[in-house]
């Protein structure tokens, strides 16, 4: 295993109370697992660079990238990723491109579903936000 982390961007993308979230492909590492799309930063790439670039290769639509919203560094038994996750707005509608399924998913049904353990932490927090009184 290296050492040296894998850099990935994910979008964090609610509409209405309801979050866009992506299927992992059936094979290959955290198959199956639901996530926030995005995906791994190319050399030279800027962080909004790539999250425009890998939702326009998955969904098929542009965003406009706001603040981050947490970053994670997490150790797989075979690798070490980085995750850096941001508050986006989409600018068009939804489509899968890689033939992924896509589902909208209230805030509180996120933890039922199973996301890779990198992610464990930032479910949490979210489903937490919404159940914060004022």
């Amino acid at each position: 295993m290296s050492d040296v982390p894998i850099v990935v961007v994910a979008a964090v993308i609610e509409e209405h109370g309801r979050f866009l979230v992506t299927q992992r492909a059936a094979v290959g590492h955290l198959a199956g697992c639901w996530e926030f799309p995005g995906g791994k930063l190319e050399p030279g790439e800027s962080f909004t660079d790539a999250l425009r670039r890998e939702m326009l290769e998955e969904l098929d639509v542009d965003i406009e990238v706001g603040k981050e919203l947490d970053r994670i560094e997490h150790a797989y038994p075979d690798r070490v990723v980085r995750l850096h996750f941001y508050r986006c707005r989409l600018k068009g509608e939804p489509r899968s491109s890689l033939n992924q399924s896509i589902r909208w998913v209230e805030r509180r049904k996120l933890a039922a579903l199973e996301f890779p353990p990198a992610d464990a932490a930032l479910i949490v927090k979210l489903v937490k936000m919404g159940t914060a009184t004022p």
